[in-house]
This record gives C-alpha cells, sequence and structure tokens, in this order.
C-alpha cells in the first residue's frame, strides 16, 4: 500500500468519517458530521494534495518549515493548509496533521454531536 493509500485509510479510520465526492470525482471530502476536516485530490500530474483544518499559528509555522506545506488551495488561507504529498513529509506528521485538523472539527462541533460520534470523554 503506497503512503497516499494509507493516508487515505488513515482518515476514513477517524471516528464517525464519511467521505463524499461533491466536486467531482478527483476530490474525495472526509467529513464528520458533516464538516469537512480533510480533501484530497489528485492532479494532472498525478501528484495527490491534501488539504487540512489547522491553527493559524501553528499553519504559519508549517508553511515556513516545509515546502510541501502550503496555503490552504481554494479554502480561507489562515486556517486551512495544502500538504502535497510528494513523500518530502513522513507519514508520522501527515498523521500528526490530520489528528490535528479533525480534532479542530471536533472540537467546533455541539456536545450532543460530539459525545454521539466520539463517546463521553
Amino acid at each position: 500500500m503506497n503512503n497516499n493509500n494509507k493516508i487515505i485509510d488513515y482518515c476514513l479510520k477517524k471516528k464517525g468519517a464519511t467521505k463524499e465526492y461533491p466536486f467531482g470525482p478527483d476530490a474525495m471530502v472526509i467529513k464528520i458530521a458533516g464538516k469537512m476536516f480533510a480533501l484530497i485530490f489528485e492532479d494532472k500530474t498525478d501528484d495527490y494534495r491534501l488539504n487540512l483544518k489547522c491553527d493559524p499559528v501553528i499553519a504559519e509555522n508549517l508553511r515556513e518549515q516545509h515546502e510541501a506545506v502550503r496555503p490552504g488551495y481554494h479554502m480561507n488561507k489562515k486556517h486551512w493548509n495544502t500538504i502535497t504529498l510528494d513523500g518530502s513529509l513522513p507519514v508520522e506528521d501527515i498523521f500528526s496533521m490530520i489528528d490535528h485538523s479533525y480534532d479542530l472539527v471536533v472540537k467546533s462541533l455541539s456536545k450532543s454531536v460530539r459525545e454521539s460520534i466520539i463517546g463521553t470523554e
């Protein structure tokens, strides 16, 4: 299994995660409770890109540290990053970014919705 498939599987194994294709067959949107936390798309060169929600301060730091991390493509550039999945970032780092995006979206859900998906903590 290549890293792109591992990344997709990792997103889909999150509690409550669902996938949709509202923007066509090349853009997979992964949501929790109807809210997007990841957008994975493949361009004409077979490069996969991953849009993830991110705290604005962390987003800036990641962009400064990694050439593969840029402001979110077609997204609010303050709150979203686009990661080019070109092998330059370790998959574990990408998993951490996915966790952060998922956690930010889960925290934005109402308590009742959050508890119905992930249970009480």
